[in-house]
């Protein structure tokens, strides 16, 4: 991939999930939740860097990002994944060991679980097919994202079925802009 060519994302309601989602009124309101952490990497398998702002670019995905850049394991396979998000409690659940799916906790720290986006009060498994604020950011839920057993090589932790059903959110940028640990995210409909 040149510098100066984009990666081939399909946009974010274009996909099968959140197309359907899109459609359908309903899903979770009346929630409120909190930019945890911000986190990148510059190609595949590289450690992921925390930051402390990211530009979010509509269409592209966060400057300086594998998936931005189209360095990331899956690039070549275009899908919704300009940026990605996991909700803190799921972490909290694993290092609970609950469910007790796993030979006992796992700590898994947000620089470890290759989620772009680490959040706390935000039913994610509700946002596909839903448009949702990250401080100025404006943020389309494209497709519930499933663990891999790369991530579980990667890390050298049985974390596939403890992540199954609760591993995140790929997105789309649908209005792009500058992120902060800290910023509010809200539904945007």
């Amino acid at each position: 991939m040149s510098a100066t060519s984009a990666p081939r994302h399909v946009e974010a309601f274009a996909h099968a999930a959140g197309s359907a989602a899109v459609a359908v009124p309903g899903g979770a309101t009346g929630w409120h939740g909190t930019l945890l952490g911000i986190h990148i990497a510059p190609a595949a398998s590289y450690e992921m860097e925390a930051l402390t702002e990211a530009r979010c670019v509509a269409g592209r995905g966060i400057e300086g990002d594998r998936y931005f850049l189209g360095t990331g394991t899956y690039s070549p396979k275009p899908d919704t994944r300009e940026v990605t998000l996991i909700e803190q409690e799921a972490l909290d659940a694993l290092a609970r060991n609950d469910p007790p799916l796993q030979g006992g906790p796992i700590h898994l720290a947000p620089i470890d679980h290759r989620r772009n986006l680490t959040v706390r009060g935000v039913p994610l498994n509700h946002l596909v097919g839903r448009r949702f604020r990250v401080g100025e950011v404006i943020l389309r839920g494209g497709r519930l994202n499933f663990p891999c057993k790369y991530l579980e090589e990667l890390l050298g932790l049985p974390v596939y079925l403890p992540l199954y059903n609760r591993s995140g959110l790929n997105c789309g940028i649908e209005r792009g802009g500058i992120i902060r640990p800290g910023d509010a995210i809200t539904l945007a409909e």
